[in-house]
């Protein structure tokens, strides 16, 4: 199959261009390097995809329409699995515009690409962050009406955007809810990362609201895993159009995260701990029952084995 990804260089998007390759795909990446919190870390993932065999690299911008529209007449993928956004929590609210044109513009310029070119199914990253003030565990059909942040908002709008191509232009879409994704080549932005970093350089970490708020921590492959058992089974209903959560299905509190990381590591970590932030949800927890009921998956790995394995590649990292 021929599969375009776009953030291709991004966390999710190189290991789901590894299993893709892996299994004789060919992949079109589209990535445009633009989030300056993960650009080095981007570069250093493409360096790994450059020269594998199936695999090509555009630089494109999927906020411009055109430059998409004729990427996508050249190549004719024949499923696409969009990845590329602006990402993060809290930057959303200090960068509002940037988030809107790229998380929703840029949707917007990938559904027209997808219609045009007939994509059999377009899988799209949605986000844990679209159940905002929810009670959890989440499920697929609860309310998610009331994101805490603007980073969610659009999440839920690209939702809303699928369901109305798939209804009036009949292209099959999946959107996946993505819960606290982890593990190697993850963001350094994000807390695990943050944490184990801090934690093996002998610095003090960062633990808002105590560490008591509850994630949902899902290891990168089994994210991977279950893009692909998705991605080979677009949705048949009337419109073709699913929403389903990718978590392991477990909230863990982030001081519990720490104290795998301080047993990993073999270090005590130097806490600080700083008022919880605005626009944080409390706890995320997944139930992945239509994930499995739809693929016959659900994650595998749990946050103890996760966390070894992070800290192995880290380790195997420094070492050269």
């Amino acid at each position: 199959m021929r599969v375009l990804v776009t953030g291709a260089a991004g966390f999710i998007g190189f290991h789901v261009c590894e299993r893709l390759l892996g299994r004789g795909d060919r992949v079109v990446g589209v990535d445009h390097f633009a989030s300056s919190l993960d650009v080095n870390a981007g570069r250093a993932r493409l360096a790994r995809l450059l020269g594998t065999r199936g695999f090509l690299f555009q630089p494109v911008d999927i906020t411009d329409g055109p430059a998409l529209r004729e990427l996508f007449a050249h190549e004719q993928p024949q499923a696409v699995v969009h990845l590329a956004a602006r990402v993060g929590v809290r930057d959303a609210g200090s960068e509002p515009r940037r988030y809107t044109d790229t998380n929703v513009t840029g949707f917007l310029q990938v559904l027209e690409a997808c219609r045009e070119a007939r994509v059999a199914h377009l899988v799209y990253a949605s986000s844990s962050s679209v159940y905002g003030a929810g009670t959890p565990p989440f499920r697929e059909d609860a309310a998610a009406d009331r994101p805490l942040n603007l980073y969610g908002a659009t999440k839920r709008a690209n939702e809303l955007m699928a369901h109305a191509a798939s209804y009036q232009q009949g292209l099959p879409t999946s959107g996946l809810r993505f819960f606290t994704v982890y593990g190697p080549w993850g963001r350094p932005d994000m807390a695990p990362l943050l944490f184990l970093r801090a934690m093996a350089e002998g610095r003090p970490l960062v633990l808002h609201g105590e560490g008591g708020m509850r994630r949902d921590f899902t290891f990168v492959d089994d994210v991977a895993e279950a893009v692909l058992r998705v991605l080979d089974r677009p949705p048949t209903g009337a419109p073709p159009h699913r929403v389903l959560n990718v978590g392991f299905g477990r909230a863990v509190a982030l001081r519990d995260f720490v104290t795998l990381l301080e047993q990993g590591l073999g270090v005590s970590a130097r806490r600080e701990s700083r008022p919880a932030q605005v626009g944080e949800m409390d706890a995320t927890w997944a139930d992945t029952s239509a994930l499995e009921r739809e693929t016959g998956f659900r994650p595998q790995v749990p946050v103890e084995e996760g966390v070894a394995r992070l800290v192995a590649w880290h380790r195997a990292l420094r070492a050269g």
